[in-house]
């Protein structure tokens, strides 16, 4: 028999986060591609007709969880600035029929920050001690969250061009995230002798160049899914050890990586590991005799995991409406 799937909406996908281990979710769903329990087809874009925006949609199969899903993204152009919205729908693998339907837009934050915060804790030495954010948006500050415990940061520096216009209390609120926390004046000045740096910006063009550092440092990137955007500049990647959240997708979406390819001589091969690989120990981790950069492009899997576990949440407690 057919049923009408649990509808959640921004507010309600928000309250039920917070009750879940967000990276413990996706760490068990890397293991899971590691192991051939799970699958993850590459993003699939699609562009509206006479430049009017596009689609994205992130596909995913989760077969330990008896589940597959679809989030749809669209980015729709307009005179007073680009709409992006995500949906969530996720599937039984054991009825065919629909049990979620979930605004993505929360999961999408949490799922981007909270995949930085696993291939941080993977990554960044040990000994690391000083952060570098770049971004001052929901983004940033949940990148924040999920990575204030993974080391004993000493200093935090936060930067963001829109903190030139911010209001006192804007500032006020994003220093009170973490009493470690200070905002800095330029990029420059916040990347300054940094041991982890996270790009954590809607740019479609470099916000960072690795060859300025001061010394190696691990560099997260999200980027937007504006066409090919990418926060460090392409040719770069030549002279980093490279990884990325799934070798298999990630180069052929990723910005930076696709024109590194066609116009610099990279080659996808050129990447040391990818998640999945890191947390089953198949990926060599990196000795720092250069920048580190890892990217992600957001999995369908880690939508669908999250909803999944929102689903779940709601069934047990009884409070389907």
């Amino acid at each position: 028999m057919s049923t009408s799937p649990l509808v959640i909406d921004q507010a309600q996908a928000r309250a039920l986060l917070a009750q879940v281990d967000v990276p413990l979710i996706l760490r068990k769903l890397f293991c899971d591609l590691a192991a051939g329990q799970a699958v993850q087809p590459a993003q699939q874009l699609v562009e509206f007709p006479q430049g009017a925006g596009d689609f994205i949609n992130y596909l995913g199969v989760l077969a330990l969880d008896g589940v597959y899903g679809v989030k749809t993204s669209p980015y729709i152009v307009r005179e007073q600035g680009p709409l992006v919205t995500a949906w969530t729908l996720l599937m039984s693998t054991h009825t065919g029929q629909p049990l979620l339907l979930c605004d993505a837009s929360e999961l999408t934050t949490a799922r981007t920050a909270a995949t930085t915060a696993v291939a941080v804790d993977a990554l960044a030495p040990l000994s690391a001690q000083r952060l570098a954010i770049i971004g001052s948006g929901k983004v940033a500050q949940a990148h924040l969250r999920y990575v204030q415990n993974l080391r004993d940061w000493q200093h935090i520096q936060l930067y963001s061009p829109s903190l030139n216009h911010a209001t006192p209390e804007a500032r006020a609120q994003l220093n009170s995230l973490d009493p470690r926390l200070s905002l800095a004046d330029s990029c420059e000045a916040a990347v300054h002798d940094a041991d982890v740096i996270m790009l954590c910006t809607s740019s479609a063009g470099p916000v960072l160049d690795p060859a300025r550092l001061s010394k190696p440092a691990l560099i997260t990137s999200i980027s937007t899914n504006a066409p090919r955007a990418h926060e460090v500049s392409p040719h770069s990647l030549n002279h980093m050890h490279v990884f990325c959240d799934y070798r298999q997708t990630t180069p052929s979406s990723a910005g930076e990586m696709l024109i590194a390819s066609e116009q610099h001589g990279w080659d996808k091969r050129a990447i040391v590991g990818d998640l999945p690989e890191l947390l089953s120990d198949m990926a060599q981790r990196p000795d720092y005799d250069r920048p580190v950069f890892f990217r992600s492009i957001g999995l369908g899997l880690e939508d669908i995991a999250l909803a999944n576990a929102l689903y779940q949440l709601q069934r047990h407690s009884g409070e389907f409406l």
